[in-house]
């Protein structure tokens, strides 16, 4: 049991004990001033004895101690008429105040017990509240055993809702600063979001545009593409199928589609040579001589009519092979125009109707070159050929040998085609000249066993029309040629 610090002072002396152990008395100063310093000062000590001893403010004690009083009077403690009388007395002190016979009624002459009470309060005179909760919780605690254990368990109680009120504002805290952490990265992947969505939104609409610019780059490279080849292709189309007007139209744009894609790689190409081109001549030459060649090139992807039917006139101009001609005492430049070609995989079909006339299926000899001389027609503008192989590729190039233009003998030889005759060539070669052959589609290794290519070129003139199937580079195959050579007016 906790014992209370009992500290009995007096109002007219002040005990003090000597080094000898012997008590000596000595008058209290008797002014007013000091009295009520002293009275403050033990007050405090009093309270902070209370509050150090048990760990509760001395309101919260005297709680405790008038509601252990109320419960367990007459049941778990009985404190003596006396101690009741005092307990009673300081509770009205508590609560009312100093006794004061106007504000309280009378009590009957009988009321023994209500008299007693009346004078015990009396006796309290003008006691401080304070003191008389002090009072109050040490006759208390005197009186009964079990108050002490009573205060120590509120006080545990009290510090384990105190740790459970620490703890839940702790993780209270803890929560706030999680909702919040979770609140700002909320924000920021919102806007990373936002950011990146506006940024796909961008890049969509900037592949939409350039989609769209292409597209209209095509349509109008394939619309004057098809207005100078829609009569060859319709032609064409009428041979292949005469009684079938849709199967035309699928074989026209099919067509088309296959220029397109011939015109477009070799517009590239000829981009590519004249990059390499400009590179390897800037040694020698200066940027501004060198501007001239690279836009005439872009020129050609863009503006596909200013060099209408001319790409292979480019190439041959790239590849730095000019002749000198000789047209009526002047020199200048064979007038070529492009071929279109393209292909189509009814190869089977093909060769079953070629098959059937036998002078149209050709075999080239491994390490062989053969060459189909196809004289130009005086009623016809056009040629067409088409050809198909055997299990293996051949190359095929398209030449062409002019009637009445020549070239000397010793600038430029032409060559000759195995297992042909050449008598006009051989006479002019003995004058000295030759004729001039003038290269339209350079030989080229075609995969002709898996497709049949086919091709047209407008007449440049009176001549010869040289069809080279090159088995040159086999040394051991030789290729079964299946192939179909016509005019038109």
């Amino acid at each position: 049991m906790m014992e209370f610090d009992r500290a009995e002072h007096d109002n007219d002396r002040v005990e003090k004990t000597g080094e000898n152990g012997i008590n000596t008395e000595t008058p209290a100063p008797d002014t007013e001033a000091h009295r009520e310093s002293c009275e403050d000062r033990e007050e405090s000590q009093k309270s902070w004895s209370l509050e150090r001893n048990w760990g509760f403010t001395l309101e919260e004690l005297f709680k405790l101690a008038l509601k252990f009083f109320k419960e367990m009077n007459g049941k778990a403690f009985n404190p003596t008429y006396e101690e009741n009388l005092r307990l009673v007395a300081l509770h009205k002190q508590i609560t009312i105040g100093p006794y004061d016979p106007k504000a309280c009624s009378e009590i009957g002459f009988f009321d023994v017990l209500g008299s007693d009470r009346r004078k015990e309060w009396l006796r309290l005179g003008s006691m401080a509240k304070e003191d008389a909760m002090e009072d109050f919780v040490k006759l208390l605690n005197s009186c009964c055993s079990l108050f002490a254990p009573y205060v120590t368990s509120h006080k545990i109680e009290k510090e384990e809702q105190e740790m459970r009120r620490r703890e839940e504002e702790e993780r209270l805290r803890l929560e706030r600063e999680e909702q919040e952490r979770r609140r700002l990265e909320e924000e920021a992947r919102h806007r990373e979001e936002e950011e990146r969505r506006l940024k796909e939104d961008e890049q969509r609409r900037k592949e939409e545009a350039e989609r769209l610019q292409i597209e209209r780059q095509k349509q109008h490279i394939m619309a004057v593409l098809n207005a100078q080849t829609i009569v060859q292709f319709q032609q064409y189309a009428k041979q292949q199928y005469p009684d079938s007007p849709d199967q035309q139209q699928l074989l026209i744009r099919q067509l088309q589609e296959q220029h397109y894609q011939q015109y477009i790689h070799q517009a590239l190409r000829l981009q590519q040579m004249a990059l390499q081109k400009q590179q390897d001549s800037n040694v020698t030459q200066t940027p501004e001589a060198l501007s001239a060649p690279v836009s005439d090139e872009a020129a050609l992807t863009c503006n596909p009519n200013s060099q209408s039917n001319s790409l292979e006139n480019q190439e041959q101009q790239t590849d730095s092979k000019t002749f000198q001609l000789c047209v009526e005492g002047k020199t200048g430049e064979v007038p070529i125009i492009a071929p279109s070609m393209w292909t189509r995989p009814q190869i089977k079909e093909f060769k079953e109707k070629v098959v059937q006339d036998h002078d149209s299926v050709i075999t080239v000899n491994q390490g062989e070159v053969l060459t189909v001389r196809v004289p130009t027609h005086q009623d016809g503008s056009q040629l067409f050929w088409e050809f198909a192989t055997d299990h293996y590729d051949i190359g095929f190039g398209l030449f062409f040998e002019w009637k009445d233009l020549t070239k000397p003998a010793s600038t430029e030889t032409t060559e000759t085609k195995e297992g042909t005759e050449q008598v006009k060539g051989e006479e002019q070669a003995g004058q000295g000249r030759c004729p001039l052959v003038h290269e339209v589609v350079p030989v080229s290794r075609r995969d002709s066993h898996e497709e049949v290519y086919a091709g047209s070129h407008q007449y440049p003139g009176q001549g010869v029309h040289l069809l080279k199937f090159d088995n040159s580079y086999s040394l051991w195959r030789p290729k079964v040629v299946y192939y179909r050579v016509y005019y038109t007016r």
